[in-house]
């Protein structure tokens, strides 16, 4: 089983989309598990602060590297057996971009930890210090920059589980082990609106799979 273990302030707003649909029943069905360290409970003040101003000046706050080390730090003694294949996901909008390729990749893992920053991001020295702890790979998913790193970490949760052998009941279901198009057809056969009507293209009906692969190519 892959176990994911995300760094995160909120792990509520995760949690509904990774009990929802496939990824939901990955977890019923024992193929994934979810964990959560929230960093505010590894704060040493008394109001779980854990952002600070930047040094240097500049807008905003920064996250504090040792709550977010010793959150990463719990989830890895959840599963202490040194021989385990574990790795720690950092974000970054100057990251190398995820691809299928690592997502095929981070699948051969037996732990995937994924620290989500907030605000400003995350005090660098964390991601030194969580380097001598395991392997470390920094990632941006997409060109935009969010407010956290929770959407880009639920996608490459998605992504990485999509891949597990019977989460998606056939190798074929994952997209790109296959020749797909961008536009899909279902039934009806025709819709009408407004005084028109569109149609299923008549290649996709006639059951001639290399004349739909060279279709579906063309796309």
């Amino acid at each position: 089983m892959l176990r994911f273990h995300l760094i995160t302030l909120f792990s509520d707003a995760c949690d509904t989309y990774l009990s929802a649909s496939i990824i939901g029943r990955a977890r019923t069905e024992k193929k994934i598990s979810i964990t959560y360290q929230n960093p505010r409970d590894f704060v040493d003040n008394k109001w779980g602060k854990v952002d600070e101003r930047p040094y240097g000046g500049g807008p905003g706050m920064v996250m504090t590297a040792l709550p977010i080390v010793r959150a990463v730090e719990k989830s890895l003694k959840t599963r202490a057996a040194a021989k385990r294949r574990r790795v720690i996901i950092w974000f970054s909008p100057s990251g190398k971009q995820f691809t299928n390729k690592d997502a095929d990749a981070l699948a051969k893992y037996q732990d995937v930890i994924l620290v989500c920053g907030r605000y400003e991001g995350i005090d660098e020295r964390a991601k030194k210090i969580l380097k001598t702890l395991a392997p470390l790979k920094e990632f941006a998913v997409g060109e935009a920059v969010y407010t956290g790193a929770e959407v880009p970490a639920l996608a490459i949760v998605d992504a990485v589980t999509r891949r597990l052998p019977g989460v998606l009941g056939k190798d074929t279901s994952v997209e790109e082990r296959r020749i797909a198009s961008r536009a899909v057809y279902t039934r009806p056969e025709t819709i009408s609106y407004k005084g028109k009507n569109y149609r299923v293209p008549k290649v996709l009906q006639t059951g001639h799979h290399a004349n739909i692969d060279a279709w579906r190519t063309r796309r």
